[in-house]
This record gives structure tokens, sequence and C-alpha cells, in this order.
């Protein structure tokens, strides 16, 4: 087949992609400092960034990664498991363990690979999970990579979470998935009733808190911390290239926990391992985390601050959230490609969220802050949103 060509199959679902308004094309995008980016050579405020604590830029990082870089080059080479673990690897799992309150951690070469290996490795088809409808892809997947019965259920509905944990009472586990915040919402998942549902039925509870970590807590550890259920979860997963600015993905627990994962989880023994600047740099995001609290505390007053003004506006649906990510339901994919661009015209960055990412009915505008932006940044993107809603025959 030449490179021009495609098979029909691929042409058609290529034109109904077209035509139902769900292409996605690429665009050459740099991060600037202060919440700003260049895309296609126009500088916008980046209201789509999950660097929630502006650390992927932070002068200590880059020269943590830089060190490193000098030291070791650029590739790990091959996988942990087959070359063993340089020194950042190994410190940065240390970090991570003492970080979490955990005897140890693993590393993952995405959120996704730990997603995907750890549920894939954990339950078997005997097995039964449940799985929050909100929960990202990567859980999804690897729910359904499992092999286990899988059962969808809904945060807001647990009795009939509870009613589906009575029913299975046969031999196999029983699993219940959860991310701790739900990356298109930014919805909090009700931590301490799952907990409790966990303990009752007999059930291993594996949360995921990418964009948790960094930002919920006292220690910045995520919601489980913030809610005071850590010990209660059976499987802490994180990533580093949310609100740690970095790359990759971790599990924290145990010493045993971490050593059946090492001999078990195909997505880390069969990846090459992150580049050891990578680790450098997130170890040294860890230790501003944990030192720089004003960070969070700013990141969650603009939170506050920009959805109070979104809530004013009282014909936008705006999902009772907290934290950095504010989804505006506009519901017609069209609608929301075009607020989009006239935002981006206005100057500002920001995901327009449509299906299949989300259910047929709820494309959005997914806003997402970081603690680099201005209340007047802020105020420029109300006074743009409002322009552009008039023009395409909304309002207030």
């Amino acid at each position: 087949m030449a490179s021009s060509e495609l098979p029909e199959w691929m042409e058609t679902d290529l034109r109904q992609i077209r035509e139902a308004g769900l292409f996605r094309s690429r665009r050459i995008f740099q991060p600037l400092a202060g919440g700003r980016c260049l895309l296609d050579g126009q500088t916008l405020v980046n209201l789509s960034s999950n660097d929630y604590l502006d650390l992927a830029q932070d002068p200590r990082l880059v020269s943590a990664a830089s060190v490193a870089l000098s030291e070791l080059g650029v590739g790990a080479r091959a996988s942990a498991l087959v070359s063993g673990r340089t020194i950042w690897h190994a410190r940065l799992e240390e970090q991570l363990a003492k970080f979490e309150g955990a005897e140890a951690a693993l590393l993952f070469p995405s959120g996704y690979a730990a997603n995907l290996g750890v549920i894939s490795a954990v339950a078997q088809e005997a097995d039964t999970i449940f799985c929050d409808r909100l929960n990202h892809a990567s859980l999804i997947d690897g729910c359904r990579l499992s092999g286990a019965r899988f059962r969808v259920f809904r945060h807001d509905q647990l009795e009939k979470l509870k009613r589906e944990l009575a029913k299975h009472t046969d031999a196999g586990r029983k699993f219940i998935v959860t991310d701790s915040v739900f990356s298109m919402d930014g919805l909090s998942a009700p931590l301490r009733d799952l907990c409790d549902l966990a303990e009752e039925f007999g059930a291993s509870l594996i949360v995921d808190e990418a964009h948790g970590t960094g930002v919920y807590g006292g220690n910045g550890r995520g919601l489980a911390e913030e809610l005071g259920v850590e010990d209660r979860v059976t499987i802490r997963i994180g990533t580093l290239s949310k609100a740690v600015g970095c790359l990759g993905g971790f599990v924290s627990g145990s010493e045993a926990l971490i050593n059946w994962l090492w001999n078990r989880v195909r997505t880390q023994i069969y990846s090459t391992a992150l580049p050891p600047s990578i680790c450098a740099a997130a170890c040294a995001a860890l230790e501003i985390i944990q030192t720089e609290s004003v960070r969070r505390a700013r990141l969650h007053e603009l939170s506050r601050y920009l959805r109070l003004g979104l809530k004013e506006r009282s014909r936008l649906t705006v999902p009772a959230s907290t934290g950095p990510i504010i989804p505006v339901i506009l519901s017609d994919p069209a609608l929301t490609m075009q607020v989009a661009r006239d935002l981006q015209s206005d100057g500002f960055l920001v995901g327009a969220i449509r299906p299949p990412t989300v259910p047929q009915g709820t494309s959005r505008l997914r806003i997402s802050l970081t603690c680099a932006h201005q209340r007047e940044d802020l105020e420029r993107f109300l006074k743009a949103l409002d322009g552009s809603l008039a023009r395409n025959g909304e309002s207030r």
C-alpha cells in the first residue's frame, strides 16, 4: 500500500470523523513561562496545561536534569529489569516512597503504563472489577485487558454499587477502581465512602492520583491524604507528568507489593526505563512540592476565583467541582470548537473536548489552571468567553 493511500474502510472512517466535527489536527506547541505558550506562532495564555504547580520550566528542575544528562546521557538504554536502575531511578523511587509515606515505590514509563499494567496484573478472569464511568481511558483499558468481569458504576450513585458488590459472592476477588480526581470533570471521587464499601465487601480499592498528586493534601500527596484514607487504599497510583512537571508513573505501597509488581507487571518489565534526567528533575520537583505549599494555595485561590466567575454566568453549565480542572459544558461539538477558536483569536488556549473522550452531548471546554496564571488573565478570559458566546447565539 502506497504511503499516500488508505484502505477504503479507513477513508470512510476518516470522512465520518470529519463530518461529525470530531477530527483532531496536529499543531506545533511551545510552552512559555508565566502560564503562556506559543501555538503555531501565536502567543497565548495557556489554559490547557496540567502543569498545575508551574514546575516543568522551573530552573531547579532544568538544572537537575542537566546534571544527570551530563553524567549518564539521554536514554536509559534498556528496561530497568534487564539492565538495572540507574542511581537516579533508585533515588527517585526512594524519594517517592518517603513522599508517599510508604515502604517502597516503583516507576513506570508513563501514568498510562502504570494503570494499564497494574490493573491487568492484579485482576484475573475469575475476578470482578467495578470501574467508575468517569475514569481515565488508561484505567478502563487496564480493566478490560485484565479479562475480569467488568462492571461500571457512578460515584454519585453508590447505592447501586453497593448492591452490585453484594451480588458478587463467588470465589473471585473484587476490585473497585477510580481516579481520585476525574480528568474531564474535575470532580472528586468519594474516597471515604468507597473505602467503606471496599472494607464491607472485601474488595480491593485501586486509586489513581494523577490529578491529585501535588494539588491536594497537606503534603501534596493527593486526595487520599486530604481525606485521611491513605492507609485504607489498597494500591495508590500516581503520575509525574502533571503537577510534578516531568514524565512517568509510579505506584507506592508496601515492600511486598512493590516486589510483586516488579516481577509481574508487563508494562514495567517490557518497557525501556525513564530517562535518568527525568528522574533527577522529578526528585527536585518533589522537594519543591513539599517545601513550597504556597504554590498549592495560589492554585486553589485562582481556581475558586474563576469558578465563581463562570457560575455567575447563569446559562453556563459548570459542574460542582473543586480544584484547577474546570469544565464548561457546551454540549454541541461544533459550538465547542467554534468557541475554542474564538478564544484562541482572543489570546487563550483552552481544551475543546468532544466525544469519544467524553459522552455524546457533553462536549466541553476544559479549562485547566496553574499557579503561574494571574487574576488579570482570568478576567480577560471571562470577557473573551462572553464575547464568543454572544456571537454564537448564547448569552449569560
